[in-house]
């Protein structure tokens, strides 16, 4: 599997920050509100950016979210493009990360065992 160049990731960060922003100041759909770009990974090409996104109401509001993403991502390539130095903007996919509920579910998980442990007496 071919690693991704410095430059991929380096658009990938500039282009988490301008969507960040952009889903803030200027997308108007109430289905992306309370959305937050986790990552973005851009081919080596720069033709195709894949971009995660996490949702504050959680999992059960994710496929709406991306569902309305997906119908903003004309207009959010052509603001990229505007604030982009780069030849050509990628084409953006979306995708939901559940890192962080996942990551929440094992420290409960964690916790709880922990709690657990202390109930039983050391020999």
């Amino acid at each position: 599997m071919k690693k991704h160049s410095q430059r991929a990731q380096r658009v990938g960060e500039q282009i988490q920050r301008e969507l960040a922003e952009l889903l803030r100041d200027e997308v108007k759909d109430p289905r992306v509100v309370r959305v937050t770009v986790t990552a973005v990974e851009v081919s080596s090409d720069l033709s195709h950016a894949k971009i995660f996104v996490t949702h504050l109401g959680g999992r059960e509001h994710a496929d709406e979210a991306v569902r309305g993403l997906q119908h903003t991502a004309g207009f959010l390539r052509s603001a990229l493009a505007q604030r982009l130095n780069t030849y050509s903007v990628p084409q953006l996919h979306f995708a939901y990360d559940d890192s962080i509920e996942s990551g929440m579910r094992m420290s409960q998980l964690i916790d709880a065992a922990v709690a657990a442990d202390g109930k039983f007496p050391r020999d």
